[in-house]
Order: structure tokens, then sequence, then C-alpha cells
């Protein structure tokens, strides 16, 4: 459904899109996830037609950008809709650019995502959760196949987040891809397909249980423990420590297979740690952290 072949950009010098290449399949939901300034943002605007490619090959539905317009949506990390205008009168001209007049799919549409009753409210006046749901009605008013949504969920609450997942299963169940950028790792865990991005490369791709072992023979541990910067700088110079991640008050420490645990044990009982480490599975954080940690020094 979507291909990508060596896909390169630069700003100036900055390349910040370097060789990504990228199957995605009909019918899925595809994460691309990744931190601020990784380049999502700009791959989205590059599969849209919104920024050229400087090198590199891109197909949709076997398509250039150019022929396949009318068969994808696009939501924008920021609201891109007509503040002044109504929710009425925005889903009609988005439409309208595509040649739907038919009122009654419209008026389904709000419906379906809990806008008709404010249909004739100034989109400005919008929550920031209902402006999400403004942009993809706008975005799907004309049925389309693909859908591109850049952190569609970023800073709504997590209730609204919940039903846009909802409604994202129901749109894949329903035949259309949808390609998602996010931040959150949650949000990855739900996708079909997935890659990481950082610093303009994709450093792993595939379902969330294959890069969960991306990583090859390693071992996690888990000690409650809040965070304490000496401890973390002693361990993280033991041989074999490949990353040390403090989430709340639980210290997750990722070793590979030459890793002597008996060693870690030995400094926590110097530092007069009673807490005792537990085994436990990398997640997609973990991973992903793993992975990125060299790029981001």
């Amino acid at each position: 459904m979507i291909h990508l072949k060596n896909i390169t950009k630069k700003f100036g010098k900055r390349e910040v899109i370097n060789s990504i290449s990228l199957e995605i399949d009909k019918g899925v939901i595809f994460g691309l996830l990744g931190p601020n300034g990784a380049g999502k943002t700009t791959l989205i605007r590059m599969l849209c037609g919104l920024l050229s490619i400087d090198k590199g090959e891109i197909s949709i539905n076997h398509k250039s950008i150019e022929e396949a317009k009318k068969e994808f949506g696009y939501v924008a990390q920021y609201f891109g809709q007509y503040e002044e205008l109504s929710v009425w009168e925005n889903v009609l001209f988005y439409a309208g650019l595509y040649g739907v007049t038919d009122q009654l799919t419209i008026t389904k549409l709000l419906k379906r995502y809990d806008l008709e009753k404010y249909k004739e409210t100034k989109a400005k006046e919008l929550s920031g959760g209902y402006k999400r749901r403004l942009a993809l009605v706008c975005a799907l008013s004309h049925d389309p196949k693909i859908l591109f949504l850049d952190e569609p969920t970023a800073g709504i609450d997590p209730v609204t987040r919940k039903l846009l997942w909802d409604d994202f299963y129901q749109l894949s169940q329903e035949g259309k891809t949808l390609f998602v950028t996010t931040h959150y790792m949650e949000e990855a865990e739900r996708c079909k397909q997935l890659a990481f991005l950082a610093q303009g490369e994709i450093v792993a791709q595939g379902t969330p249980k294959s890069i969960k072992n991306v990583l090859g023979e390693v071992h996690l541990y888990t000690l409650q423990l809040s965070y304490t910067p000496t401890l973390l700088k002693e361990l993280s110079s033991l041989k074999g420590i490949l990353l040390l991640n403090q989430f709340g008050n639980e210290l997750r420490i990722l070793v590979d297979k030459e890793c002597d645990i008996e060693v870690i044990k030995a400094l926590l009982h110097s530092k007069k740690i009673d807490e005792q480490l537990q085994k436990g599975e990398p997640n997609l954080e973990d991973v992903f952290i793993a992975l990125t940690k060299e790029r981001a020094l």
C-alpha cells in the first residue's frame, strides 16, 4: 500500500531524513515512533506531498503521490482547520475540495465523532479533543483509503485518546490504512507494524513483539528504588550494563548476556540496599532508549 525506498531529505546541509525504506501493508495501523526532532513530521509531510524529496522513491497504492492524493487524508500535528468557520462549514469546505457534496454522509461523520451537537459552533471554540475530532472528520470526508495522522492524540486527555484509538481500530477493520506518528510508547504497542526513528534514521522496524527482541539475548531486572544519582553512576560503569531506566520509583536495569548479576547484587549490598532484584521483560521503551541513547549524546 505504501512504499518508500531510500528516502532522503536535507534542509541546507543538515540531513533530516537519511535513506529510509519502508513497506506498509493495506489495512494496518502503522506506527512511526520517535522523540521530538527525530524527523517524524518531515517524513509524513513528504508522504503527503507537502515537502519534496531529495532522493529516493515513494509510491502509494502503486501510484505517485500526486496521482494518489484523492486516496488519502491528512491530520496535521497542529490544528489546521479554519477557526472562524463553524464545524459544519469546515467539513463542507474540506469535502468540497474532493467534490463531495453528499450532506447525509457528512452528517453521519459528525454523528460518529460526536460533533453533531457542535455543528454551528466555531472551530476556535472547541476543546482540544473536539478539535482533533473535527480534523479527523475533515480528513475522512472524502472516504480515503489511507489516513496520515501526525501525533493525533498529542495534548488531549486520556479518555479522548482511548476513544480515538478505539476508532482507529474500527477504521482499520473497515480496510483503511493508518500511518500514525507518536512518541507515546503505549500507542506504539497498539500498532500492527512499527518503526523506530532517531535522528532521521530507522533504527528498528517490525511488529511490537519482534522489535522487543531486536537487542538479542538481553535480560531485564527491576528494583523498587527512588532516584539515586550516585548509584546510577556506579552501576553504569559495570560491564554488560546496556541501560538504566528510572521510571518513577522503579529502576529498570537492562544487561547483556556477559553481565554478572552477582556483581550488581554486591554493589547494591555495599550501599545497604536490601530490595531484591526482580526478573522482568524488556518493553518497547527499554528497547527504544537502548537503541537510540548513543545517537542522543
